[in-house]
């Protein structure tokens, strides 16, 4: 049977009555201190001429898009979670999906050109300010944006073609993965484009982190400056766990997904993925980054000296 009803169903969070409101503050709560402290980091690096280089800038990258991948996801998570009947529509559901796999392939491309900015400050400072220049940073930031919209629509547009024999999304809000769920055909193709498309991101990604932090390394050990090698820990320190804690959560959703795991440990493991990094970037970014902290301080000592 072929469905083709632009409404579809989604099986949300599975919570008892009593656990459905806590639920929704829980989230909402999350939600503004995503778009607060993202959105101040942003509106900081913008009014500040001495923050507008290339890490920052790559900040700034990261920041908008955490704020565009929770938007499209926590917004319509707590609508669900309050509605007696939660449902889609097909086409609201694509673009969901869309920006939901958009956002998680920019975390990783972002990730990789911060990795390779933080290599160039640490193993050729001098060399950094040509290597780095507005125009390098403008051409990686397209194309981290390129590589995400190329790496989404080719399995996207494999899910859209097919005919859909369900209306259910097995999921607390729609992914490709779910898209594909919804028929009955033979998958064998989208699978193995998923998974292609998968292997070369993160096969791209893991790759270039762990050579830049391999040649950080090496330059931190042949150099033998212990002010060089603080600098460097504390540069890196904060880059290196929001990228693992990224790359395990996107690991458990795929990982789920695919031995149809109980969707309630699919919802815990999606709300990680995008609640934590979100959350984590601009705080441990703050407080690493010496620029940036400073900054946050002098507007925390204005505010307070005003209203004193």
């Amino acid at each position: 049977m072929t469905y083709n009803s632009p409404i579809l169903l989604i099986q949300g969070i599975d919570l008892p009555h009593r656990f459905i409101y806590p639920a929704f503050a829980l989230l909402l709560v999350a939600y503004l201190i995503i778009l607060t402290t993202n959105i101040g980091v942003m509106l900081l690096i913008l009014m500040d001429r001495s923050l507008q280089q290339p890490m920052y800038l790559l900040v700034f990258s990261l920041s908008f898009n955490d704020v565009l991948g929770t938007t499209v996801v926590l917004p319509r998570m707590m609508l669900d979670t309050v509605s007696t009947n939660p449902s889609i529509s097909y086409s609201w559901c694509v673009s969901q999906a869309f920006f939901t796999q958009a956002y998680n392939v920019s975390c990783h491309t972002v990730m990789m050109i911060m990795a390779f900015d933080r290599y160039v400050a640490i193993c050729h400072p001098l060399r950094y300010t040509s290597i780095m220049s507005p125009t390098m940073v403008a051409k990686l930031i397209v194309s981290a944006c390129s590589t995400s919209i190329v790496l989404t629509s080719i399995p996207l547009g494999l899910a859209v073609r097919l005919t859909r024999c369900r209306s259910i999304i097995l999921n607390d809000f729609c992914d490709i993965a779910s898209l594909y769920k919804l028929s009955c055909q033979d998958l064998s193709i989208n699978y193995v484009t998923g998974l292609t498309c998968g292997i070369i991101l993160i096969g791209s990604s893991i790759t270039s982190v762990a050579f830049t932090y391999f040649r950080i390394l090496i330059s931190c050990v042949s150099k033998k400056n212990k002010e060089l090698n603080r600098k460097a820990m504390q540069t890196c320190a904060s880059h290196l766990v929001l990228y693992l804690i990224m790359l395990w959560s996107g690991f458990l959703i795929t990982v789920l997904h695919r031995l149809q795991i109980h969707n309630g440990y699919r919802t815990l493991a999606g709300l990680l993925h995008v609640i934590i990094p979100a959350n984590m970037n601009p705080i441990l970014y703050a407080i690493q980054t010496k620029e940036l902290r400073t900054k946050i301080v002098q507007i925390l000592y204005s505010k307070v000296t005003q209203l004193q």
